[in-house]
């Protein structure tokens, strides 16, 4: 994996992509699910904050 796409990864300005975490699965001996993990929670907080305002606007239905 070329230096730059770590070094971009490391600086948040690219994600961790299905491909990545099977490189970096097999280079850091850590399952590519749990690369594949990490990226969704971090999206996941990301949007959290971006519609911080519409979710608390939206009613529970259930």
């Amino acid at each position: 994996m070329p230096p730059r796409r770590i070094n971009e990864i490391v600086h948040g300005k690219r994600g961790i992509s299905a491909d990545t975490a099977l490189r970096l699965s097999r280079a850091l001996g850590l399952s590519d699910m749990f690369w594949i993990n990490m990226q969704a929670h971090y999206d996941a907080e990301v949007a959290r904050e971006h519609l911080a305002k519409k979710l608390a606007g939206i009613v529970r239905i259930a």
